[in-house]
């Protein structure tokens, strides 16, 4: 289980962290314990800490992150851990986030404990009342002036933390002003809750994923053959489309060409007709006198009279043909 911890200066995530190491047997990462550890260590990103530190500067969020990244790789973070006092901005929750993914590991869930701020204020100026009353010494840091910066900057910085992950649906919001016994009840089953939710959910995907096991796999075409079949395909059938272009265009040429023909052979019909009639008509007049020519001929040989007679007598179609004119 992997959880971040959110709340002001005296909502108690201290004590909660703790019981949420003992009973889950994960580890309590806190930045300073962090930062302290790898610079006794000497790695190589506490090299670097330990330079900025020892000039008072602040250690940047990437060198924060890489400590991180170190300690969550130990043996004892494997069932999980618990970030504390960190991240305090919205650029370190997205530098944390990119760790994780990077790792391919996820973030269970971001536990907010709410609290009353006038409530703390209240508490902090008791608990220093009746340690003066008892003769005790009183912290400089616990004091209700500095619990007053401290909460300011907590609204200032780390409030936006609260959006970030509640955009990724991710937070939890804990009543903190419950005695601690309630509010540890209350942490746990909302944890439960959402441990049930994602065996839930691995469960499906799973299931979803054995049934496509089981599906007989189909044998794919490498991309390269799909993509020249798919080309092929294209190439056929944009020539098909042409082909049927060309045959149609080739027959309205042919249908108009011999149209044309018929209107121009149905002009010149009546001319071809007349002269074919009078041709004829010429044809028999011709033909009649050569009749003639030869009756009278053939007579000749027989005689005068017959001549004559041959002659005054024409023929029948040679009649004919002058009735007609």
């Amino acid at each position: 289980m992997r959880l971040i911890l959110l709340g002001p200066p005296g909502a108690g995530k201290g004590t909660q962290a703790q019981r949420l190491v003992q009973r889950h047997g994960i580890v309590q990462l806190s930045t300073g314990d962090m930062l302290r550890a790898a610079v006794a260590a000497q790695t190589p990103t506490g090299l670097i800490a330990k330079d900025i530190m020892a000039n008072g500067g602040l250690v940047p969020d990437e060198v924060v992150v890489n400590i991180i990244a170190d300690r969550i790789e130990q043996d004892d973070a494997k069932n999980g851990f618990i970030l504390d006092g960190f991240p305090r901005t919205v650029p370190q929750a997205e530098a944390l986030d990119v760790l994780l993914k990077k790792k391919k590991l996820k973030l269970d869930a971001v536990v907010e404990l709410r609290v009353n701020e006038s409530a703390l204020l209240a508490r902090v100026e008791k608990r220093v009342a009746e340690m003066l009353e008892r003769g005790e010494s009183v912290r400089a840091d616990d004091t209700p002036e500095v619990l007053s910066k401290r909460l300011a900057n907590y609204r200032e910085q780390t409030e936006p933390l609260v959006h970030h992950y509640s955009d990724k649906r991710k937070l939890i919001t804990i009543d903190g002003m419950m005695p601690i016994e309630e509010v540890t009840a209350e942490i746990e089953r909302v944890l439960a809750a959402v441990t049930k939710a994602d065996e839930t959910a691995q469960a499906a995907k799973r299931k979803v994923a054995s049934k496509r096991a089981a599906k007989p796999a189909r044998a794919a075409r490498p991309a390269k053959a799909a993509k020249k079949a798919k080309a092929a395909k294209k190439a056929k059938s944009k020539a098909s489309a042409k082909a049927k272009r060309t045959v149609k265009k080739a027959a309205k040429k042919t249908i108009r060409k011999a149209a044309k023909k018929v209107s121009r052979g149905a002009k010149k019909a009546p001319k071809a007709s007349a002269k074919a009639r009078q041709g004829t008509r010429k044809t028999g007049a011709k033909a009649a006198r050569n009749r003639t020519g030869r009756a009278v001929k053939a007579a000749a040989g027989r005689g005068g009279k017959a001549t004559k007679k041959v002659a005054k007598r024409p023929s029948k179609a040679a009649k004919r043909l002058t009735k007609r004119r």
